[in-house]
């Protein structure tokens, strides 16, 4: 199923097609995508106070219906930037929302003492699907401008038929444990906070949702934006230098963004939330700074956005775990969604920011600049999720 979401990270093998067939501009192609982001994480909120109270199984099932049906809208109605912001950009994204919460509140209750690791593996499917859907896309789409107006919509049709059948049919697998139920022979560690339950009203109060909130925003800042420039960004470069196509190139970044999943959750596991976040965002700086700001070659250009889309990767792992630790298992469907919303509000907001300093670039003519602006910026905001990790601690465990 996380595989078949993970759809939602592919938006930018469209953006050439449309820019093409509709004349719209860098800042116009990513809209939906701003949209997608927004939609899923308000929808992930819903669904994971639904899914806390009815399971997993008809939240997952309403999610795949959305997803296809918001498809098919779009085929119909994604000749228009706003007819495509509310087909893919609002429904088809609510259905990613419904349905991406499922695996990750169910897993968490199954496996408490690997919370980083399965919550890695849950999501590593979500990270990975470009893997599939960029050079599944690229050859829908086909090279033709001539032909867009044909395969664009028809590459909807052919995503919601994929969609209709694939979530819905995975989703008819879920169960959750019986309450109280723990792996044989383990016990939470003593002091844990994890003994702690908090109700999502009762977190909204509390300082450490904030500042959680804000690591979220900051630390994910990066890799969204890498990842919705992605294609334009190695299309250009491959005019002179690639030695892949867009699409295949996306797909390495998909596995290093679904290797990270697995990779800090598995490490949060063994050193700690903090240290692995802290990591994380070295990382980051790395990417920005050591490659992607001044990124001269096709090869360097692909080494930067892996190392950004591996650290990125890691915060999709080691939020819900960390939501998990500080206000309990038995509402983290809940809790985690008001979290996810950070990743919502940076996905619409940032993206289309740095698109509006690339548009801006283009227009003088100066694009090496606008890509050293943005990545200068991003740097910048890495570093200040990491001093805002640095003070995150856990709620005090109550007896």
């Amino acid at each position: 199923m996380q595989v078949l979401l993970g759809v939602i990270y592919s938006w930018s093998v469209f953006r050439a097609p449309l820019a093409q067939l509709h004349g719209w501009s860098r800042a116009e192609t990513i809209a939906p995508y701003r949209y997608s982001l927004l939609a899923f994480a308000m929808a992930m909120v819903l669904g994971g106070i639904w899914q806390d109270r009815k399971g997993p199984r008809v939240v997952a099932t309403t999610g795949g219906v959305l997803l296809g049906v918001g498809c098919l809208l779009a085929a119909w109605l994604g000749d228009t930037l706003n007819g495509l912001i509310f087909s893919y950009g609002t429904v088809a994204a609510c259905g990613v929302g419904f349905a991406y919460v499922t695996p990750i509140a169910t897993c968490i209750k199954w496996f408490p003492d690997q919370r980083g690791r399965i919550v890695g593996l849950a999501v590593m499917g979500f990270g990975v699907g470009p893997l599939l859907f960029g050079p599944l896309l690229e050859a829908l789409l086909g090279k033709d401008p001539a032909q867009f107006a044909v395969t664009v919509p028809r590459t909807f049709l052919v995503l919601a038929a994929i969609f209709l059948v694939g979530v819905v049919g995975a989703a008819q697998f879920y169960q959750v444990p019986p309450p109280g139920w723990r792996p044989a022979g383990w016990s939470p560690p003593a002091g844990q906070s994890s003994a702690v339950e908090i109700a999502p009203r009762t977190m909204l109060g509390m300082w450490q949702f904030y500042l959680l909130w804000l690591v979220y925003f900051l630390g994910t800042a990066v890799g969204l934006t890498a990842i919705g420039e992605a294609t334009p960004l190695l299309q250009e470069m491959a005019k002179s230098t690639a030695v892949l196509s867009a699409g295949a190139a996306l797909g390495v970044m998909s596995i290093c963004n679904g290797a990270g999943r697995l990779a800090w959750g598995s490490v949060s596991d063994r050193l700690g939330r903090k240290p692995a976040v802290l990591l994380m965002c070295v990382v980051s700086v790395v990417a920005c700074l050591g490659f992607l700001r001044t990124a001269g070659s096709f090869g360097a250009l692909l080494l930067g956005l892996c190392l950004a889309a591996f650290a990125y990767g890691g915060y999709l792992a080691l939020m819900p775990a960390y939501t998990a630790d500080f206000f309990g298992p038995k509402n983290v469907g809940a809790n985690y969604g008001l979290v996810f919303s950070a990743w919502g509000l940076c996905g619409f907001l940032v993206p289309g920011y740095f698109a509006g300093i690339m548009d801006r670039a283009r227009q003088a003519g100066d694009l090496a600049a606008g890509y050293n602006e943005v990545y200068w910026k991003l740097a910048v905001i890495a570093l200040a999720g990491a001093a805002a990790a640095a003070m995150l601690r856990p709620p005090r465990a109550q007896s």
